[in-house]
């Protein structure tokens, strides 16, 4: 409760010091981020039933190569339908629901090893993500990630599922009512 009491007093005095919509901006966790390790740009967005959830794309790496100049695959998928998928485009924030602490939580994937891990995420200051993963529940790990404007060459920007764009994993994907044309996803801004 008391957590909860000082977020309100801090609301309030951003919205007296009229600093409320850049406090609102810093705590939703959309755009463009850099990696703490500078390897990739990961995108997130809002996905799912009434667009609740919190997804994230791989849109951007420093090495989208392999040895043999191809571009990376997702080889260690333990999905076989998704090991012929490039690397760069794949969905590794897998629909996070925000929790009572505004937090979002749920699955990261990753592509080095196949393996699914637990994750929060969360934005405290406007520019800087917090990525909190834990493996069985006893190693856990953050990295700071940061918002990024630019366009690197090789960064995916059309919206998720349209040409150019990442693509969503079935589960995430917009649903289209029978008979309808897909429309393209508006992506969230970088």
């Amino acid at each position: 409760m008391q957590c909860s009491s000082v977020r309100k007093a801090t609301v309030l005095a951003a919205a007296f010091l009229g600093l409320g919509p850049a406090l609102a901006r810093a705590a939703e966790p959309l755009g463009t981020w850099l990696t703490e390790d500078g390897r990739a740009r990961v995108r997130t967005e809002h996905c799912g039933p009434q667009n609740a959830h919190l997804c994230g794309y791989v849109v951007w790496m420093r090495k989208p190569k392999d040895d043999d100049g191809k571009m990376r695959l997702d080889r260690e998928n333990p999905d076989p339908q998704k090991q012929a998928r490039q690397v760069v485009g794949h969905q590794m924030l897998l629909g996070l629901k925000r929790n009572d602490a505004g937090r979002y939580e749920g699955k990261v994937y990753n592509a080095d090893n196949g393996k699914f891990y637990d994750v929060q995420v969360w934005s405290e200051t406007a520019g800087e993500l917090t990525v909190k993963g834990c493996m069985l529940a006893l190693f856990c790990g953050s990295q700071s990630w940061k918002q990024v404007a630019d366009v690197l060459p090789g960064q995916l920007e059309a919206p998720t599922n349209a040409p150019g764009g990442p693509r969503a994993d079935k589960e995430w994907a917009p649903k289209t009512p029978p008979g309808a044309t897909p429309a393209a996803k508006v992506s969230a801004p970088r």
